[in-house]
């Protein structure tokens, strides 16, 4: 299960060239015991995904969660701490309910200030730690900096960058789904 923000939910994009959709089409060849339920909305925040989280793990029952929300919270300048204290709910809601949570690590522009950017981006390695997850270090790896990878917004990802986010979620999912299927089989 994917809970996201516009990232995850393909904004901008035909839903078939979104790396959920690329995701999905990989798990049908490659593990095709799995299945992806994704439950991101554009313009989430760790708060609405706090508050949605519990019903999503009861009504889909999902072995793993990725977890990429703070985006949101980050450009709107929400205190570290309250995206932290959410974010662990969220994880925490997770583990209670016997699925793996994957942290996904987000940036922030500069024009936000290196203090507060620096504390935002050290958050993910942070919490990742504290509860020994998978970190996805940065969902945009490899390609932030190309601006011909962006809609005209600059700020959600192409389709020339979807299969580039999916590379960078499949190196931390794909050792997760293998130790799974090692335990079940």
């Amino acid at each position: 299960m994917i809970l996201g923000d516009s990232l995850s939910a393909g904004y901008g994009l035909p839903t078939e060239s979104s790396w959920v959709t690329l995701l999905k089409n990989r798990l049908q060849n490659e593990s095709p015991n799995y299945h992806v339920i994704n439950i991101s909305i554009s313009g989430e925040t760790t708060l609405g995904g706090r508050n949605r989280i519990e019903q999503a793990l009861k009504l889909h029952e999902p072995n793993i969660v990725i977890i990429g929300l703070g985006a949101n919270d980050g450009l709107r300048g929400t205190s570290i701490q309250t995206i932290n204290d959410n974010l662990e709910m969220i994880i925490e809601t997770c583990q209670r309910n016997h699925a793996a949570p994957i942290l996904v690590g987000m940036q922030l522009p500069p024009n936000y200030g290196s203090a507060y950017t620096q504390k935002f981006r050290d958050l993910y390695q942070h919490i990742a730690t504290r509860y020994q997850l998978p970190l996805i270090p940065f969902l945009l790896e490899g390609f932030a900096d190309k601006r011909d990878h962006f809609l005209a917004d600059g700020i959600h990802p192409n389709t020339a960058a979807q299969a580039l986010i999916l590379e960078n979620v499949w190196k931390v999912l794909n050792p997760l789904i293998k130790t799974q299927m090692q335990k079940e089989g």
